[in-house]
């Protein structure tokens, strides 16, 4: 008997995934942000912090029920990557991609059911981080069109790949890699192969030394006739105009908006420790702690506000996504662009009101500032959203509106 795409295998036991508890995060945030200076500075993963997200079944929140997951949606998502991003973003953010893909997986079964069941049964012993590989040299990112050169070629019962992705998030500490590829047949079709880390002919090169997220580790990885079972590809089809690089629009909002509650969480460590400062800061000039003065009462008040709105935001959002609003989906690009900027402009607020403090580098508040500056690489990018909220309020123009007369308009 053959499984059904995405069903589980017949007869097969269920697996004891580790459960959610909504209730360990602020402890978790905590333990997160103690090593998360260290792994930053020395530009290492953090091992560790994904044993933690494992053991308090984060990793696997969004596997279904079916799967014997505890199915968490987005709204729980978004709580999820708002209490990460505050302790350590780069385990928040390979957190997200791999919640992604179950959750994906959830809604739209398309995984081969033995290679989707063997994930689940790594994850069910420890950490079994996933993340899609997209983004090449020559192509950039996907979303924006055009065929990957990453290409399979048919040897038996297997798909030899061949290529090489950049800025792949998580490489050296990933259990599987989701490799867009093309094929090398006539007519070429595309799809994403399941690649097990480490297995022969897959190389992961440490060419990561970015600004911000440093321990997030996202390298290149090189492909060299690396072996492919032959069924274990999601959505292998011949391209269209979009050749299965564009998301649908729930997947849309699942990025959108938990990476912006990821990068909130972030701008909230920012703001709780400019809160410490200000409380502990008391100038020879003043004897009394900055938290007194007006200025920065006004000030904090100004980030508060920012952040309090965006998280709101998010948290709606995501809320009407779960209970299906279509609206919603299309609505979350414009709210990753109104969330990360809040983000953004709060840290910038609090470096301005800190000066050398903020910068120095025993203090987090930089590391703050150089991790939110990486919310505006992701997809949706803010140019995509612009263009596509600006089209569609053009199209809605009301009836042209006839001028005066004698007026010069």
């Amino acid at each position: 008997m053959t499984p059904a795409p995405g069903g589980p295998l017949p007869s097969a036991p269920a697996l004891a995934l580790p459960r959610f508890d909504p209730d360990r995060l602020p402890n978790l945030t905590r333990r997160l942000a103690a090593r998360a200076a260290e792994h930053d500075r020395d530009a290492t993963f953090p091992t560790e912090g994904f044993a933690l997200v494992h053991d308090a079944g984060l990793l696997t929140a969004t596997v279904a029920a079916r799967h014997g997951g505890s199915g968490a949606g987005l709204a729980d998502t978004v709580r999820i990557l708002r209490a990460l991003g505050a302790g350590d973003p780069a385990v928040a953010l390979v957190t997200a991609m791999t919640l992604f893909v179950h959750a994906a997986e959830a809604r739209t079964p398309g995984w081969p059911p033995a290679a989707y069941r063997a994930l689940l049964a790594e994850s069910a012993a420890g950490p079994a981080l996933v993340n899609a590989l997209r983004v090449e040299p020559e192509l950039g990112s996907p979303v924006r069109g055009g065929l990957p050169a990453t290409t399979a070629r048919r040897a038996g019962d297997h798909w030899l790949l061949t290529g090489h992705k950049i800025y792949s998030t998580g490489a050296v500490g990933l259990s599987r890699m989701l490799v867009f590829a093309r094929t090398d047949e006539d007519p070429v079709r595309v799809g994403t192969f399941v690649v097990r880390a480490g297995s022969p002919g897959v190389t992961v090169e440490p060419t990561w030394d970015h600004v911000g997220l440093r321990a997030s580790r996202s390298d290149d990885v090189l492909f060299d006739d690396a072996r492919v079972p032959v069924a274990d590809v999601i959505g292998l089809a011949t391209p269209g105009a979009v050749p299965g690089a564009r998301p649908d629009a729930v997947t849309g909002a699942w990025n959108a908006l938990g990476l912006t509650a990821l990068y909130l969480g972030v701008a909230s460590a920012a703001r709780d420790w400019l809160i410490g400062f200000l409380h502990e800061r008391v100038p020879t000039a003043l004897g009394a702690p900055l938290a007194g003065l007006p200025r920065f009462q006004t000030a904090v008040g100004e980030i508060e506000t920012a952040l309090t709105g965006a998280d709101t935001l998010v948290d709606a959002l995501a809320a009407r996504v779960d209970a299906g609003d279509e609206r919603a989906a299309a609505q979350a690009g414009m709210a990753k662009v109104t969330g990360t900027r809040a983000a953004v402009t709060a840290v910038e607020q609090a470096l301005a009101l800190t000066g050398n403090h903020g910068l120095t580098r025993a203090n987090p508040l930089q590391r703050h500032y150089r991790d939110v500056l990486c919310s505006r690489v992701h997809t949706p990018q803010d140019d995509s959203v612009l263009v596509a909220a600006g089209r569609a309020a053009l199209d809605r123009a009301p009836a042209r509106i006839s001028a005066p007369k004698g007026s010069h308009l």
